[in-house]
């Protein structure tokens, strides 16, 4: 059955959602959808009420909100398993997939990645303020991300997981502006950690293609 994932060019949550699918080894049919256009089609508004990206169509069932997106890929088709089966390592891989949610989006993407990078590539003016509150708010994210990390090749140990998936594309994004990468330096784990999972071939493959 033909999948589609419907999402938006530059929209990291439609990034991770692809990187999953590629490190899963799924083929899918990419549909782009400008959230913030006036003209969003219906038959997209009657996927996702709430006007947001990125949603997956597999053999008729409809599943939006990136977390479920990426569990169902994990789960309902054959590769690499993505979710720790050691339950401690488990929640470490949905507590830091929360930690990516709840306080890393904003401020990592949409107050410095936006500010910095992506508002003056598409030559629209950007907020100072926003860009610095995004900076200040950085150092206590990454040090609990730091904190958080397993000893391993991976956030989780040994072995790929959502939880590099979910925060391997904000990382991404965050370290364009120059005063992100040098805030990503200060953790030494973390910095080899994304040294090594951006050389994956499924992270380059996936990686927007910016104005």
């Amino acid at each position: 059955m033909a999948i589609e994932l419907h999402g938006y060019q530059y929209s990291v949550y439609s990034w991770i959602a692809r990187l999953a699918l590629h490190e899963k080894g799924v083929t899918y049919n990419w549909v782009e959808i400008n959230p913030f256009a006036e003209d969003v089609p219906a038959s997209y508004l009657a996927m996702h009420p709430f006007r947001r990206v990125p949603a997956l169509v597999h053999a008729g069932f409809v599943v939006y909100e990136t977390g479920a997106i990426t569990r169902y890929v994990d789960e309902a088709f054959e590769g690499p398993m993505l979710q720790p089966a050691e339950p401690r390592e488990r929640a470490r891989c949905n507590q830091i997939m929360s930690i990516v949610d709840s306080y890393a989006y904003w401020p990592l993407v949409r107050q410095v990645f936006s500010h910095r990078v992506l508002r003056p590539l598409m030559r629209r003016p950007a907020d100072e303020s926003e860009f610095q509150k995004g900076i200040e708010a950085a150092p206590r994210i990454l040090a609990a991300l730091e904190r958080a990390a397993s000893e391993g090749q991976y956030l989780c140990g040994n072995q790929l997981s959502l939880a590099d998936i979910h925060l391997a594309p904000m990382i991404g994004y965050f370290v364009l502006a120059d005063e992100g990468r040098a805030l990503l330096q200060k953790h030494p784990r973390l910095d080899h950690w994304w040294s090594e999972l951006s050389k994956r071939s499924a992270f380059a493959n996936t990686t927007p293609r910016l104005p």
